[in-house]
């Protein structure tokens, strides 16, 4: 059962760092693309970031510069380092597993996804 376990929301004020984890279990870790997405109350769920197979990244115009996607294989996580927040970064964070090992920005393409941990920006 493929499974995956986001951690590392918190609360942050404008303009500091946070970075959210995912653990995925029960897929070939690093043959898949892997993605980090978000969502507000009443809002869709928007692509913030993915990583592929071979490493290669896509992101979101506006948090690019910002945040950084990466993945370890050895410990079948991958990682959203978040710098300069802003409060439209208020949202619930997912991470997804894609059934390739290429990426989309595209969250109706991604076929697993985790329960989320909340980021909250304040001034």
């Amino acid at each position: 059962q493929v499974q995956l376990a986001e951690s590392g929301g918190d609360s942050v004020q404008v303009g500091g760092s946070l970075t959210l984890s995912c653990v995925v279990s029960g897929l070939p870790f690093g043959d898949y693309c892997l993605g980090w997405f978000r969502q507000v109350p009443g809002g869709e769920r928007e692509p913030v970031a993915t990583i592929d197979s071979t490493g290669g990244t896509l992101y979101q115009p506006s948090v690019k510069g910002r945040f950084t996607i990466t993945k370890d294989n050895a410990k079948n996580t991958i990682y959203l380092q978040m710098d300069n927040l802003n409060l439209d970064d208020t949202a619930m964070y997912y991470c997804a597993a894609r059934g390739h090992g290429w990426c989309l920005l595209d969250p109706d393409s991604f076929r697993v996804w985790g329960r989320g941990t909340q980021v909250t920006v304040f001034e």
